[in-house]
C-alpha cells in the first residue's frame, strides 16, 4: 500500500471539503490460477496485492453527495434519491451502483463526499473496479454504521457491477480484494463463498506481471457470451453449474453442442481441477508443479476457451524459452491485460528487459512490468 496514495486523497479531501475524512485502502488482486471458473461455481486461487484504491470519505451536511476521481480529475455531484446509471463506461457507475445496492437492502445512508485514487495500472486485469466498489461500500458501512458483514459488502459490490456497470462478473474479484491476507493466496470455493488461505513461500522465486497495454474491444461481449455458453451446457446436463460436471458427463452430450462449445466447457472442467492441484502443489512447496499448471492454464485459455490474444500468447511464448520462468499465463477476462509469471528472483530484471525489447520489436508498442507482493484486504487506514 502506497503512503503517497493515501496522503494524496487525504490532502485533496481536506482542501476540497474542509473536514477530516476516514481513509480506506482496498487492494487489487491477482489470480494465480482458476480463470473463468468463478461464474461456474468453481474454484479460484486469487490474492490481494499491494496496489489498489485509496479513498477518503466523510459525511456532509450538503443536500447532494460528491464523488471525485482524482486520477481523472473528474468530479460528479448526485442525489441519493434519484440515482440511475450514467452512460456505459462511466467511472461513477461503480459508486452509484454501490449506493443503490446498499439502499436496496433497506439501509439508510446520508449524503457523503468521497475522493479516491488508485495505482492499479488501467486495463491490467487486477480488478481496479472491485477495489473501487469495495472501498465505497466499506467506507459507507463505517461512516453510517450499517452493520454490514464483509460478505454482505462483497455481494453489494458484485451487484453494483451487474446492475450498474453491466458486467455479469463472478464473486472472485470482490472476495480477494476484501478478504486478502498478507503473503497468502486464497483457494476460494465460489459456490460456498468459503476460502482456505495458503501461505506461499515463493523461496527464490517471485511473481511478475507483464502488461500488454492492450484491451481488445471484444472483452466484455465475449465474457458475457462465454458465460451464457457455460449456463446453456449446465442446463443440458441438468446440473446447477459446470463445477458439477465431469469430462465423462460432457462426452455424453457432445453430439448436442458445437465442437467449439464442447472445448469451452471442457476447459472449465479442467481448469477447476488445476486450481485444486495448485493448492496441493503449494502445500507441498512444489513450485515446479505449480508452474506447469500455470502454463497448462494458459494453453487452455488460448486454444479451448479462446480468450487470449496475440500479445498475451507472445509473452507466454517468450517465458517458455526461459528456464528460469516456472510458469506463465494470461490473467483475467482475456483479450489483453497482463501475463503472470513465476520467475527466479535473480533473473526477473533481465527477463523483464528482454521481454520488453522483444515485445516492442514485435508489436511496436511498450509493455509494462510490475513486481507485486501479496497483501492485506480492504481495511481502514489509521
Amino acid at each position: 500500500m502506497s503512503a503517497t496514495l493515501i496522503n494524496d486523497v487525504k490532502t485533496e479531501f481536506i482542501n476540497t471539503f474542509k473536514t477530516e475524512p476516514i481513509l480506506v485502502f482496498s487492494p487489487g488482486r491477482i489470480n494465480i490460477i482458476g480463470e473463468h471458473t468463478d461464474y461456474n461455481d468453481g474454484f479460484v486461487f486469487p490474492a490481494a496485492v499491494d496496489k489498489g484504491i485509496a479513498a477518503a470519505i466523510q459525511k456532509t451536511d450538503s443536500d447532494v453527495s460528491t464523488a471525485y476521481a482524482l486520477d481523472m480529475d473528474s468530479k460528479i455531484e448526485f442525489n441519493l434519491n434519484t440515482l440511475k446509471p450514467s452512460k456505459e463506461g462511466s467511472w461513477e457507475n461503480y459508486v452509484f451502483g454501490v449506493v443503490a445496492e446498499i439502499q436496496n437492502k433497506n439501509k439508510v445512508i446520508g449524503n457523503f463526499n468521497i475522493v479516491f485514487k488508485g495505482d492499479i495500472p488501467s486495463g491490467s486485469g487486477m480488478s481496479s473496479s472491485a477495489a473501487l466498489e469495495n472501498s465505497v461500500v466499506f467506507g459507507l458501512n463505517e461512516l453510517f454504521g450499517l452493520g454490514l458483514s464483509k460478505e454482505d459488502m462483497i455481494f453489494i459490490s458484485q451487484k453494483a457491477e451487474h446492475n450498474y456497470v453491466g458486467v455479469k462478473c463472478g464473486i472472485m474479484d470482490q472476495y480477494a480484494s476484501m478478504f486478502g491476507i498478507k503473503n497468502n493466496a486464497l483457494l476460494l470455493d465460489c459456490r460456498s463463498i468459503e476460502a482456505k488461505p495458503y501461505e506461499i513461500d515463493f523461496k527464490d522465486h517471485q511473481l511478475m506481471l507483464i502488461n500488454t497495454n492492450v484491451k481488445h474491444s471484444l472483452s466484455d461481449s465475449a465474457y458475457n457470451d462465454r458465460r451464457s455458453v457455460c449456463e446453456n451446457i449446465s442446463e443440458l446436463l441438468d446440473i446447477k453449474a459446470l463445477r458439477d460436471a465431469t469430462e465423462v458427463d460432457l462426452q455424453k452430450i457432445a453430439n448436442k453442442i458445437t465442437p467449439e462449445n464442447y472445448q469451452k466447457a471442457l476447459f472449465v472442467i479442467q481448469e477447476n481441477k488445476r486450481a485444486l492441484k495448485a493448492s496441493k502443489a503449494i502445500e507441498d512447496n512444489n513450485l515446479e508443479t505449480l508452474g506447469s499448471l500455470i502454463y497448462a492454464s494458459h494453453n487452455g485459455l488460448q486454444h479451448q476457451y479462446k480468450v487470449s490474444c496475440d500479445e498475451l500468447d507472445f509473452l507466454v511464448g517468450l517465458a517458455k524459452t526461459n528456464k528460469h520462468v516456472l510458469g506463465a499465463r494470461m490473467m483475467g477476462g482475456g483479450f489483453g491485460g497482463c501475463t503472470i509469471n513465476l520467475i527466479a528472483k535473480t533473473e526477473a530484471k533481465s527477463f523483464a528487459d528482454f521481454a520488453s525489447d522483444e515485445y516492442k520489436n514485435r508489436f511496436d508498442k511498450a509493455c509494462s512490468v510490475y513486481f507485486i507482493e501479496l497483501s492485506q484486504g480492504t481495511h481502514l487506514v489509521e
